[in-house]
């Protein structure tokens, strides 16, 4: 939603790290980053401070769930899973979410408080210096923005793409013109 200039407490993932690495890569003009959460592992834990919130528990799927866990802003816990309906975009994209119970914490903070062993999140930092090649290797490996987005948008994105790897310079020459 966030995509479209809608407010939303839901964090985009990907179950795919070439997925990731393309959304960390495809504008990158520094360093980007890409983080792994532990899903598996953060699906059967639940916060150190209140073991009652399990995942199944807080659901927000469920009706009145958001309300009695999630508006009140005031739960360090989160939640991972995927909507009940799923559009061409998520399939494509591998795509699963995280609704943190607070907004004001950061998710590596909010994971503290499940932490009992190896580290939930890690973090991967993608030099600018691989983008050239990585984005090359993932168009090979067909992910593109018209496989990502499978729709004109994508599609358009993806043809810019094919022009700026095919004839470097003429691209933005005919962005400048036109």
């Amino acid at each position: 939603m966030q995509h479209h200039g809608a407010p939303t407490r839901m964090l985009d993932f990907t179950k795919s790290p070439f997925v990731a690495a393309f959304f960390a890569l495809e504008r990158a003009v520094k360093n980007s980053a890409v983080f792994a959460l532990d899903t598996p592992r953060l699906w059967m834990a639940s916060p150190i401070n209140n073991a009652t919130l399990h995942r199944d528990m807080i659901d927000p799927r469920i009706e009145g769930n958001f309300e009695r866990y999630f508006a009140s802003n005031t739960n360090d816990m989160m939640w991972v899973g995927e909507p009940d309906q799923m559009d061409r975009r998520l399939v494509a994209q591998s795509g699963t979410f995280v609704v943190p119970g607070v907004l004001d914490k950061p998710i590596d903070e909010i994971i503290q408080q499940y932490e009992t062993g190896p580290a939930m999140i890690r973090k991967f930092i993608l030099p600018t210096s691989i983008r050239k090649e990585a984005m090359l290797a993932l168009y090979r490996m067909n992910i593109t923005h018209a496989t990502l987005f499978p729709d004109l948008d994508g599609l358009s994105r993806s043809i810019s793409y094919e022009l700026e790897i095919t004839w470097p310079g003429h691209v933005m020459a005919a962005k400048n013109n036109g």
